[in-house]
């Protein structure tokens, strides 16, 4: 565990500790800190982190075999009377803690400790703060060999999207039969020939579906891709060790040589909106200001709802992205969750608004990885970003 990047962010929020719980999985940010996210733990278990000093812990006696090896100190408990008399003593002297949990569940990412718990906690005169930040800060920063693989994972991940859309356009000049579920396996198998890994398969999406933002074809559930249609790609993927980090993007394309007026506009409206959420943040964080998540999001929705299509834009701006797709830290959202956690060095994070319409929908999605102060601490990683709709024929 990261004790002493812990302790300093604990003192600096003027908390006592950081009480860590888990129940058989329910809260794998406690799993990734204390270092046990693939143990096979059965019964509840404690770790408080105090802001001075070595963590405590307070384990089943039949689960010490899982923590042998952690830092500091460990209790043990059997029946529900002992744990009781064991949780007092572990919270002794201690005022304020921060536990996972979002006041009136803002942040649901981070709301992991169920309520119980938390009356219980509180019962013994403990005041309960959210970890939200605490988590950020300890969970969604990439460390310098991190933010290397996401760059080669973003350029790979486009590379990837460049060998797919270029499949399509040569399969539809010879006249052959494909469908989305065709594409997808074509960019999982260059996946496969590139070393990159994902937990689940690519979105290919064509007219009408493209306006489904989750939508994802199936060998059951998909349709034919043919001349004129308007084509959707979002795919996200990383390399095989277990530390690294994703990269996750969107194009959209024609098949055709022309592309229709109609699918133009929405574009250029979709582009301009994440091309001002980049400009938001570089000049914000280049003036070194606070900026929150929801602001992301309230900039973006603001244009796309200027421009008459605010009812159409149905999901967040953005979500943090780690070693897991949708990471624990700040999501750039004031529609599905107010999130008023701030953007901080290290963090990467994706940027894709999107307009969904009955017939066709349009996303463009970039990374962000912020990597220190000033404008040009702001960088975009998967670049280039699309710049209008391709032609595939």
């Amino acid at each position: 565990m990261k004790i002493k990047e812990i302790q300093q962010e604990l003192a600096a929020l003027g908390l006592d500790g950081w009480l860590l719980y888990d129940f058989r999985g329910i809260n794998p940010i406690a799993q990734n800190v204390a270092g046990l996210i693939d143990a096979h733990i059965t019964r509840r278990w404690f770790c408080l982190i105090p802001a001075q000093g070595e963590p405590r812990w307070l384990v089943h006696k039949i689960e010490t075999s899982n923590f042998t090896s952690v830092q500091g100190s460990v209790a043990l408990y059997a029946g529900w009377e002992e744990l009781n008399a064991a949780i007092h003593a572990l919270l002794a002297g201690v005022k304020t803690v921060a536990m996972e949990y979002s006041p009136n569940a803002e942040i649901p990412y981070v709301s992991r400790v169920d309520a119980g718990t938390l009356e219980w906690i509180r019962s013994i005169g403990i005041e309960v703060h959210t970890s939200a930040e605490l988590a950020q800060r300890m969970e969604a920063r990439l460390s310098e060999a991190q933010a290397t693989g996401h760059q080669t994972s973003a350029r790979l991940v486009l590379q990837a999207k460049d060998y797919a859309f270029k499949w399509i356009g040569s399969q539809l000049r010879d006249g052959k039969a494909i469908t989305e579920y065709d594409v997808q396996q074509v960019i999982l198998g260059q996946f496969d020939e590139m070393g990159l890994v994902t937990d689940y398969p690519p979105i290919v999406a064509a007219n009408a579906k493209s306006s489904d933002p989750h939508y994802a074809p199936t060998s059951t559930d998909t349709q034919a891709i043919k001349i004129g249609d308007f084509i959707l790609i979002d795919l996200w993927a990383k390399q095989k060790d277990p530390d690294a980090v994703f990269a996750d993007t969107t194009w959209v394309a024609y098949a055709g040589k022309t592309v229709p007026a109609r699918y133009v506009e929405i574009f250029d409206i979709v582009k301009e909106a994440r091309d001002r959420a980049v400009r938001f943040i570089r000049e914000k964080w280049a003036a070194d200001e606070r900026i929150h998540g929801y602001e992301v999001d309230d900039c973006v929705r603001a244009y796309i709802t200027e421009k008459g299509y605010g009812e159409f834009f149905i999901h967040r701006t953005g979500h943090n992205i780690g070693t897991v797709i949708h990471g624990n830290g700040v999501n750039l959202d004031n529609l599905e969750t107010r999130d008023a956690r701030a953007l901080i060095s290290g963090i990467c994070f994706s940027i894709e608004p999107g307009i969904y319409l009955t017939d066709f929908g349009v996303r463009t999605e970039i990374d962000v990885f912020l990597a220190g102060p000033g404008r040009d601490g702001v960088k975009v990683t998967t670049a280039p970003v699309q710049n209008r709709v391709l032609p595939l024929l």
